[in-house]
C-alpha cells in the first residue's frame, strides 16, 4: 500500500493553467510573437520552473528576450484575474484532500511554481492544512521533467519514492515523478498523454474523484 500521495498544483488542484495559457498568448500579441509559436511555449513549459522556462524563452525566442519582465507582467495580470474572478478549483480536489486526511495518508505538495505563490493560492482556495511538505520550484535548480523535486518532497516527508503516489496532469510532471521512482497518476488538463508517456503511467483518470476512488479501493 502506498504510504504517501504528493500532488501538482496547477492542473492538478486548481484550473489555472488556462488563466496562465491566455495571459501568455495576450502578452505574446503585443511583443509580436506569433501564436502558434507561443502556444508551443506554453505546451512545453507546463511542469517547469522559472529558471527552466527562462531558458526555453531564450532558447527559442532569442537571447534578448526580456524573460523576467515577461514573466513579472503574466504574474501581475494573473493575481489580478484570480482576485477578480477567484481560483477556480478542480472537481474533486477538496474530496480527495480530506479523504485523504481522513485516511492517515502523508501528503505533499511539489509544483514548479515559486513558493511565494503556491502559499498564496493555498491560503485563496483554503487548502494550506492538507499538506506536511510544500516543495516550490523556487527550491530545486531544475524542476519537471527533472525528478529533483519529487525527491526532495519524497524525503521531506520520509518515504521511500516508490511506496509514494505522484498526481500529475502534464507530460513534464509525470516524467519527473517517473524518474523520481515513483507512481505516477495522470488527471490530463490541458495536454493528452502520447504513446511515450503512457507507458509512463501507473494509472490516468479524467478527475480527482476517481482517483480517490482507486486509492479507497486500494484499502
Amino acid at each position: 500500500m502506498q504510504k504517501a500521495v504528493v500532488f501538482d498544483m496547477d492542473g492538478v488542484l486548481f484550473d489555472s493553467e488556462r488563466i496562465v495559457s491566455e495571459i501568455w498568448e495576450e502578452l505574446g500579441f503585443l511583443d509580436g510573437i506569433p501564436k502558434e509559436k507561443m502556444q508551443n511555449a506554453i505546451i512545453n513549459c507546463i511542469g517547469r520552473n522559472h529558471n527552466d522556462t527562462g531558458i526555453y524563452f531564450r532558447e527559442n525566442f532569442g537571447t534578448s528576450f526580456d524573460y523576467v519582465n515577461f514573466r513579472k507582467k503574466a504574474a501581475d495580470r494573473f493575481h489580478k484575474k484570480v482576485d477578480q474572478n477567484g481560483l477556480p478549483v478542480k472537481e474533486g480536489a477538496y474530496l480527495i484532500l480530506e479523504y485523504l486526511l481522513e485516511s492517515d495518508y502523508k501528503t505533499a505538495l511539489a509544483s514548479s511554481s515559486s513558493t511565494k505563490s503556491i502559499q498564496k493560492n493555498l491560503q485563496r482556495a483554503n487548502m494550506n492544512h492538507y499538506f506536511e511538505v510544500i516543495v516550490g520550484g523556487d527550491t530545486v535548480e531544475h524542476s519537471k521533467p527533472e525528478p529533483d523535486i519529487y525527491i526532495k518532497a519524497c524525503a521531506e516527508l520520509g518515504v521511500r519514492p516508490q511506496d509514494s503516489i505522484a498526481i500529475e496532469d502534464s507530460p513534464n510532471g509525470i516524467k519527473a515523478a517517473y524518474f523520481a521512482g515513483m507512481k505516477s497518476i495522470m488527471v490530463p488538463d490541458m495536454v493528452q498523454p502520447d504513446k511515450m508517456i503512457q507507458t509512463m503511467l501507473h494509472q490516468k483518470f479524467d478527475t480527482l474523484i476517481n482517483v480517490m476512488e482507486y486509492l479507497q479501493n486500494l484499502k
